[in-house]
Order: structure tokens, then sequence, then C-alpha cells
């Protein structure tokens, strides 16, 4: 096992124990990772008592269609931008019936990139309700280097950090979660 499967173990590890204590449930939704984020969640023994799934939604149809993607933000924003995965977030706690989720969408390469966009750029999205029922959602634009597995492989572990910040901040009764 590398040193970054032990982190993310470490890591996983940790949310578990935080979901866990907060009684919620979790899911992903997944573009760019292709369902590694669900794949390191799921690694963990135990991991359906706070692990409900994953949509991968690699497609712009799936993304609408599964998640409820508005087509205009698709075309207006594109695919990798915050305002598609927060809609993706979003989509996931109606579509798995959670309490929380994280949605990923970017440009892992070597392909796909533009001016704008360029390889390495990653758009995450985390929502969740809170004990009121109140849905909230951050997201956020990260610029990551390397090859498609390092790009990808440091979006998971990126995705899992915000799941725990934003556990962190609930389970202290925090109003603002900053990602």
């Amino acid at each position: 096992m590398g040193h970054r499967d032990m982190e993310l173990t470490t890591q996983t590890a940790a949310l578990a124990a935080s979901l866990k204590t907060l009684g919620w449930q979790m899911g992903t939704a997944e573009s760019c990772t292709g369902g590694g984020i669900a794949y390191y969640l799921t690694e963990m023994p135990g991991s359906s008592a706070w692990f409900a799934g994953s949509v991968v939604s690699y497609s712009n149809a799936v993304k609408q269609d599964v998640l409820g993607v508005v087509a205009h933000d698709l075309i207006e924003h594109g695919a990798v931008s915050e305002q598609v995965a927060a809609q993706m977030a979003m989509g996931a706690l109606r579509v798995l019936n959670i309490d929380c989720a994280v949605a990923v969408s970017g440009v892992a390469g070597p392909g796909g990139a533009t001016a704008r966009k360029p390889v390495g750029m990653v758009c995450l999205a985390w929502s969740w309700r809170d004990a009121h029922g109140t849905t909230h959602v951050r997201h956020t634009t990260m610029h990551l280097a390397g090859d498609r597995h390092a790009v990808r492989m440091q979006t998971v572990e990126h995705a899992i950090v915000g799941m725990q910040r934003i556990c962190d901040a609930v389970s202290a009764g925090q109003s603002h979660v900053s990602i």
C-alpha cells in the first residue's frame, strides 16, 4: 500500500466515524473520478452503515437526466463548473435520499482541456441537510498538478477531506462551514 493509499484509508476511517456519530448516510456524484471516491469509501469495512451509493455521471445526459443538472447551465458554464458541481451534489441528495453528498467534475487529462479549463481544473461541491432540514451547499475550484491518475487521486482526497470538514463543523454546532 502506497503512502497516498494509507492517507486515504486514515482519512476515510475518520470520515466514517464522523458520519456514524452524526447518523448520516453519504453518497457521491462523480464525473472526472469515475467512481473513485466511492471506491475508496467502500474499501472501509462496514461502509454500508454510512455510505448509500454513487452516481457516476460522466456524460452530460446523466448529469441532466439522473441528477437534474439544468441544461442551460451546462451550456452556459460547461460541465466543469462550480454551478454544475453544486447541482450534481444536490441531485445526489435527492436521488440517493441521503444526508450529505460530494460531487466532482473536472479535466483529468491528458485531453479535454481548453484555455479556460486546463488539465487539472476540478470543481467540487458538498451538500448536506442540517438538523432543521435546511440544505446547504459549498463549492470550490481547484487547479491540481500531475498526470490523469494524480489529478484523480488528489480529487478523491480533497472530496473526503472536505466532507470531514463539514462533519466537524456540524458536530461543533457551527452554522458556517468553510471548505
